[in-house]
């Protein structure tokens, strides 16, 4: 929950499996996303009466920005292989909603465990213009943005900016009105990310217990029919013996998910299936029928 002022974000991170990737049919093909940002407005946060008839241009738009600003500190496939689903709804709204959202996220993927690589901020600027006088304001309030002359969003790291956003109502801004307002928005960062750490200092160690816990291993393509066997018998006999489920890349990718150690069992199957051993190695594990070849296939874990 992250409140600044008179805006309030109420931020929830989801962590799933690959299967829960968002699917984006395009126009040649099929893509996933792993990281996806729904964020919500609803009328009474702004004091409001009204019904919800679903994401209209300011959800998709500031989503998408705060989505921008958050998914390129995210570890890496390869070292976190969830799929990471956050979900901001405002509360209150009298200033960015979309950097509350951006803060929120933050304190959110850290407290759920996600690795990121720089706890991150934003921050709205503004600017009152008259003729030749010119004043930037920090952290604008809606009769701020309203009256003012630009809404110019600012969100990143102690080390740089990951996302902005720059809306302007009189003909042009001189580089050096918008550096000031680059080093404003910097100072006012540093404030906020100060904040953030006080709250919550580093990422926690582990994921919640609520989550499932995903290990991953890498086998050669050529394994892979191995692995699934005859009508997917040899994947479907892991699944039932572990209660984890297998995923493979096309790549030779093994995703194994599941709670109270299924993971670690169905891993050590596919690694004892996959191992290619050497003269003289001996193997010491168990014997498993496995209907797919009407044979028995050796399955140590």
């Amino acid at each position: 929950l992250f409140t600044r002022g008179q805006t309030q974000s109420l931020t929830t991170v989801t962590l799933g499996t690959k299967r829960d990737e968002q699917m984006i049919e395009g126009l040649k093909e099929l893509t996933t996303k792993r990281f996806i940002l729904h964020y919500n407005f609803p009328p009474f946060s702004t004091g409001e009466v009204g019904g919800r008839p679903g994401p209209g241009r300011r959800e998709i738009g500031h989503g998408n920005l705060a989505e921008r600003a958050l998914k390129n500190l995210l570890p890496a496939e390869e070292d976190f292989p969830y799929t990471i689903r956050i979900l901001s709804d405002i509360l209150e709204s009298n200033g960015s909603s979309s950097m509350a959202t951006v803060c929120a996220g933050s304190l959110a993927l850290m407290d759920a465990g996600v690795k990121l690589k720089k706890p991150i901020a934003g921050i709205a600027m503004g600017l009152i213009k008259e003729k030749d006088s010119v004043a930037i304001l920090s952290d604008i309030l809606g009769d701020e943005d309203h009256f003012g002359d630009m809404d110019f969003k600012v969100a990143g790291t102690t080390e740089g900016v990951t996302a902005i956003q720059m809306d302007v109502k009189v003909s042009g801004i001189p580089i050096s009105v918008l550096a000031t307002a680059f080093e404003k928005a910097k100072a006012a960062r540093y404030q906020i990310l100060d904040v953030i750490k006080k709250a919550i200092p580093e990422t926690r160690k582990d994921i919640s217990e609520n989550a499932p816990k995903i290990l991953t291993l890498k086998i050669k393509p050529d394994q892979i029919g191995g692995v699934i066997g005859s009508g997917g018998k040899t994947i479907k006999a892991i699944k039932e013996k572990t209660g984890a489920e297998v995923d493979i890349d096309d790549n030779g990718t093994v995703y194994l998910t599941g709670k109270n150690g299924s993971a670690e069992k169905a891993r050590d199957i596919v690694e004892s299936m996959t191992h290619e051993y050497k003269a003289g190695e001996r193997f010491v594990g168990e014997v498993m029928r496995v209907e797919a070849f009407g044979a028995f296939v050796n399955i140590g874990y």
